[in-house]
């Protein structure tokens, strides 16, 4: 059967793709993969960080770079940060690196850093049927240790997790891993906007929630039985890029999405405003309908997963009022957020302001729809 085969000079065989793969400049794809969202990861490259534009944090539970979530319960500590150092062709990686050693962990303890995607776009994968999908899992990583590490996938209910194992073989040095599994034909998996597939690496894990590699399970297993603890090692690193979870069993380049398509993708989930606060640029722009009373609308830039939640704060965390040439202290007494947007209305008692002058808010506003 022929195939299309598209080089520096165009399409130079067949009419159109009727194999399982093509050649895109030297590179097979694999048909059964789009070639407009082929990899479900989103942020895998580590290029945004709305949050912490950069800096080191510590590694608690909480969000890291955008779509990546630390996952710790150890008598250790680690930090974790976007850095430069990366493989050739990338910018970024997510780094993370022991400040208090942890050797010996109890059953339960974990330490782990994960990408939950949303079901809308893994339903496809038809997990939990005979017709599941094969996926490959491709990624590049970087180590101060070197052995068998691990990771898992779950589904949304934590009852199915299949255990995965790769090998860093050279310490300190950049290797490209890829991993296939075949889909589970059991359980059941989100395909709204709960989580479809949850994608963990494990930085140490209990016995708990580390099984035996290979094969699905009706257990929580974050990582593979064995695999080797980054926390268990004073001042040891981990670094992660170019992560791709993708349908079929070959893996393709990573897939390289502009950087605005990518920061749409992420604000789905999570949005900051105004990180430099400049006057009036906070997200909250409105009215006061009555002395001390403020009511503003504001429109997320995409649509959220869900009806997020929110917080105030920044350097200037107060409205500007020009009409009394005054910044104005404020709190929001009904907030009525949608995945469009928010109605909220604040009241504010030092200065007052009367029915007509307007306000803008001056802080900074994090949204939150997260898995």
């Amino acid at each position: 059967m022929p195939v299309s085969t598209i080089g520096t000079n165009g399409l130079t065989s067949g009419l159109g793709v009727t194999a399982s793969t093509l050649s895109v400049n030297g590179n097979n794809i694999s048909a059964v993969n789009s070639l407009g969202f082929r990899n479900r990861i989103i942020n895998g490259n580590m290029v945004i960080d709305q949050r912490n534009a950069g800096a080191s944090v510590t590694f608690t539970n909480q969000y890291l770079v955008d779509r990546w979530a630390g996952v710790e319960d150890t008598d250790g500590a680690m930090t974790a940060q976007q850095v430069s150092d990366a493989p050739a062709g990338f910018v970024n990686s997510l780094k993370f690196t022991t400040t208090t050693a942890d050797a010996s962990l109890a059953a339960t303890q974990y330490a782990s850093v994960a990408q939950f995607i949303e079901g809308y776009n893994t339903a496809d994968l038809a997990w939990g049927s005979a017709s599941a999908q094969t996926i490959t899992i491709s990624f590049w990583v970087k180590s101060s240790l070197t052995g068998t590490f691990g990771g898992s996938l779950r589904n949304n209910g934590y009852n199915r997790s299949y255990p995965f194992t790769y090998a860093i073989s050279a310490a300190n040095t950049w290797e490209q891993k890829t991993v296939t599994i075949a889909g589970d034909t059991s359980g059941t998996w989100a395909t709204t906007t709960d989580a479809g597939i949850r994608l963990s690496f494990g930085l140490g894990v209990g016995s708990t929630y580390s099984g035996t590699a290979g094969s699905w399970s009706s257990n929580n297993y974050i990582t593979s039985t064995g695999a080797t603890s980054v926390i268990g090692t004073l001042s040891a690193t981990w670094q992660i890029t170019g992560v791709q979870l993708e349908a079929g069993s070959v893996a393709s380049p990573f897939e390289r999405r502009d950087y605005g398509r990518e920061l749409m993708m992420c604000q789905r989930y999570f949005w900051r405003s105004n990180t430099s606060n400049a006057t009036g640029i906070g997200g909250f722009y409105g009215g006061f309908h009555t002395t001390g009373t403020f009511s503003s609308v504001a429109k997320w830039p995409v649509t959220m997963r869900a009806a997020p939640t929110f917080t105030r704060g920044g350097t200037n965390d107060n409205f500007y009022c020009p009409g009394i040439s005054a910044t104005v202290t404020a709190t929001i007494v009904s907030p009525a957020f949608s995945v469009d947007g928010a109605w909220t209305e604040f009241t504010s008692a030092s200065p007052t302001a009367a029915l007509g002058y307007t306000a803008a808010y001056n802080g900074q506003l994090s949204v939150s729809a997260e898995l």
